[in-house]
């Protein structure tokens, strides 16, 4: 065999190894930010396009079927009925995207994974547990089965069981590090890695999948602010796969971050011009669980090798929802209220009010989730380029949560103190009088006459 003026082999290019004409000289085919774009665009456009001509057909047949939101004047202050199905056509979007991605052969979607079946195990689980919700009206029980079943999917092929390994292999030492020795039984520091992992999916898709239901308050907001959410993580998954090598199997979920997210952007860019205010169909649970569903996965994987900072950039970039539910669960919790009674104080509630009125409240609030963008793919690429030491990303991320959950805490004490009557303080101010108080009044009972 002949070898190159460098004295490297080339190598040939099987079915394996194929990746169009984007090879380098030592014969390894590698991939810019841009290439995977150009060779992944089509998953964006199949989304986009089967989500757009889906929705009104969806909502007819919503209509029809009778499964539509009607006002009440309190909560939902929507002049008429507004069909629900929405997130059934953002499924059909996302899911055609990613049968078109098995079908890609050349450039990056021929040589890298494909999107793995416990993915698409979960995606099926999450929709016909919001199906069922917006249809028959599911018991809450059996929506939090629906989505374990779908985190117990990611856990059968190990998506995201590392994302602990960076944050606690500091402490615990490498995988093989005996932890604790019982009888025959060796406790390793991957066994601890795994089951901590397999913990956090459970909350990541539980958390992520109500969080972006709560946010579902106003016309389009869960719809554009997961557009921008998912523009974001795109961003970190192509800074990742650039100058990926092919040939080295290490990072095979780096097609599937970009597909997931490309397929996730397209179909609610497709479903928006039908959501934005004024809404002619809205998500319902099943657009709300699927899109929380598909972003935390995106945001599992981007730790599929121990890199727990990256997904800290990635908790960054869904602050907005964390922010909304951390504030929801203290503020039921300091009323004494049950952690699943509606109310009209969440973000997008006090910004309809503070800003008079419905595009107002949404387009501030994209705003503020693109801050948050900007800033989780900022520390994400900066850790990725090895600018920053990667503490510093855990360091921002503790700050800014800590923050968050410090200025809601506030706000939910002086809420409950509001609340609080006045009556006790009264009484006890009456039964224990100052002493200026008391002089005057024992001068007045000593029965001294004028």
């Amino acid at each position: 065999m002949t070898q190159t003026l460098d004295g490297t082999i080339p190598v040939l290019h099987t079915p394996e190894t194929a990746a169009g004409d984007a090879v380098s000289m030592t014969g390894s085919a590698t991939f810019t930010a841009l290439e995977f774009l150009n060779g992944y665009a089509g998953v964006f456009l199949v989304a986009f396009v089967v989500t757009l001509l889906a929705t009104p057909f969806v909502r007819k047949l919503a209509i029809e079927m009778e499964i539509v939101d009607k006002p009440d004047e309190v909560r939902k202050q929507h002049k008429f009925p507004i069909a629900y199905l929405g997130g059934f056509a953002v499924f059909l979007g996302v899911m055609a995207a990613i049968i078109y991605s098995y079908t890609l052969v050349d450039g990056p979607g021929g040589a890298l994974g494909p999107v793995p079946l416990s993915i698409v195990v979960g995606v099926l689980a999450i929709t016909f547990t919001g199906l069922a919700d917006d249809v028959w009206g599911w018991d809450p029980r059996l929506k939090i089965a629906g989505q374990l079943v779908a985190a117990a999917a990611l856990a059968v092929q190990d998506i995201g069981t590392r994302v602990a390994e960076g944050a606690l292999a500091p402490f615990l030492g490498d995988a093989d590090t005996v932890l604790l020795t019982l009888g025959p039984m060796l406790i390793h520091s991957g066994d601890v890695f795994y089951w901590s992992g397999t913990a956090l999916i459970a909350l990541f898709v539980l958390g992520g999948c109500n969080s972006m239901n709560l946010i579902d308050g106003l016309d389009g907001l869960c719809s554009g602010t997961a557009a921008i959410m998912s523009t974001a993580l795109l961003c970190l998954a192509l800074l990742m796969a650039s100058g990926i090598t092919v040939a080295d199997p290490f990072d095979s979920m780096a097609g599937v971050r970009i597909v997931l997210c490309l397929a996730l952007l397209g179909s609610v860019l497709g479903f928006l011009p039908w959501n934005f205010n004024p809404a002619v169909i809205f998500l319902g649970d099943c657009g709300s669980l699927l899109i929380g569903y598909l972003l935390v996965v995106s945001i599992l994987l981007l730790g599929e090798h121990g890199d727990t900072h990256l997904v800290f950039a990635g908790l960054i970039i869904f602050s907005l929802p964390i922010m909304d539910t951390s504030l929801a669960i203290l503020r039921r919790k300091l009323a004494g209220l049950p952690m699943s009674a509606p109310d009209a104080n969440h973000i997008h509630h006090i910004a309809k009010r503070s800003l008079g009125g419905v595009k107002r409240a949404v387009v501030s609030l994209y705003g503020v989730s693109i801050a948050f963008g900007i800033i989780g793919v900022t520390l994400g690429a900066l850790a990725i380029e090895q600018i920053v030491r990667l503490r510093i990303v855990y360091a921002a991320a503790i700050v800014l949560f800590g923050f968050i959950g410090a200025v809601g805490l506030k706000i939910a004490l002086r809420n409950r103190w509001s609340l609080a009557p006045a009556v006790p303080v009264q009484a006890e101010s009456a039964a224990v009088p100052s002493v200026e108080s008391q002089a005057p009044k024992s001068a007045e009972s000593s029965g001294a006459q004028p």
